[in-house]
């Protein structure tokens, strides 16, 4: 009987924590987790969403950032977290849980399994720039002068989306530039304004400022439409590939096995700053496109965003390393 009655309290308390935590959520400062370094405009995103975030839920959220792997540091970090809504991922979901599978041989997470979804955010392009005084001024101008200078030819990436952007262009045109890696976009700069780089594709958040201030030059975007306010051409249009349509979507995400109540809290509030006029502004300042969704369209989502990914990297011919 004993036994049988300490059993019977457990299982009481045991259900009670187990719905009191998620109605007490949060009860501490969370932790949001950006794979990219401090500054870039990866960090920029996250450090927008983290500090609405907030502001809804009464804690201090704490950004902390974890390079590497091209967002997959930080992803894996989370994926190995206690599930307990603590820990939140904000990432391109584009880099770390579609390209990436085609850019290493393996991740030490599955992009599937180990996470559990909570919401879609924003959208966001790359711009094909060369340095502002470059005797190009076009992309037909580029390609012309890349042919010439074949294999001697080379461009910078520093993410999933700026190397198949460019490999993609390499392949369609029949170009032989050389890539060279960086771990940000920002880090090339420095060359790229020696002349000792010809070209990359930048994210638009970086790129706009140094456009507009007269450093770099923007030749087309990789959006596979028109961008309002970009006045650039799209690279289906400006270099005759109509299946160039790469746009980084940005998610959130928990450690798989997070309980649903703390992952449908987030989502609500996620959605809530999607929808906020500030948010809209932030967009229209770091050259982003709104991109609601919830739990479900980000789990329905990331697979086709590995299937185009799987195409995409066969078609830039990406070995993965």
């Amino acid at each position: 009987m004993t036994l049988r009655l300490l059993a019977s309290v457990a299982a009481v308390v045991l259900a009670f924590c187990g719905s009191a935590q998620p109605q007490s959520y949060p009860a501490r400062d969370i932790r949001v987790v950006v794979g990219l370094p401090a500054g870039s405009g990866g960090d920029v995103v996250a450090r927008y969403y983290a500090d609405k975030l907030s502001q809804l839920a009464g804690k201090p959220v704490i950004v902390e950032n974890r390079p590497g792997m091209i967002l997959s540091a930080g992803a894996d970090a989370v994926a190995k977290a206690p599930p307990d809504g603590y820990t939140i991922l904000i990432t391109s979901v584009t880099s770390s849980h579609a390209a990436n599978l085609f850019n290493f041989k393996k991740l030490p997470y599955d992009p599937i399994k180990d996470f559990a979804p909570v919401a879609t955010l924003q959208r966001s392009y790359f711009i094909l720039v060369v340095r502002a005084d470059a005797p190009w001024k076009s992309v037909a101008e580029l390609t012309a002068a890349m042919k010439e200078k074949g294999a001697k030819a080379t461009y910078a990436y520093g993410s999933p989306p700026a190397l198949a952007s460019a490999e993609l262009y390499k392949a369609r045109i029949g170009l032989q530039a050389v890539g060279v890696p960086y771990k940000t976009a920002m880090a090339s700069l420095p060359e790229m304004f020696r002349g000792e780089l010809d070209f990359q594709f930048i994210d638009a958040t970086q790129g706009t400022p140094l456009i507009q201030g007269g450093k770099l030059r923007g030749l087309a975007v990789t959006a596979g439409r028109q961008i309002p306010g970009a006045n650039l051409p799209t690279m289906a249009e400006a270099a005759g590939i109509p299946e160039f349509d790469i746009a980084p979507t940005w998610g959130v995400l928990l450690p798989a096995g997070a309980p649903p109540a703390i992952v449908a809290r987030l989502e609500s509030w996620f959605g809530e700053i999607v929808r906020m006029d500030a948010t809209r502004q932030f967009l229209a300042r770091t050259h982003g496109a709104p991109f609601p969704g919830g739990a479900k369209d980000l789990a329905d989502f990331i697979p086709k965003e590995i299937k185009k990914w799987q195409e995409l990297s066969r078609l830039a011919k990406i070995v993965p390393q």
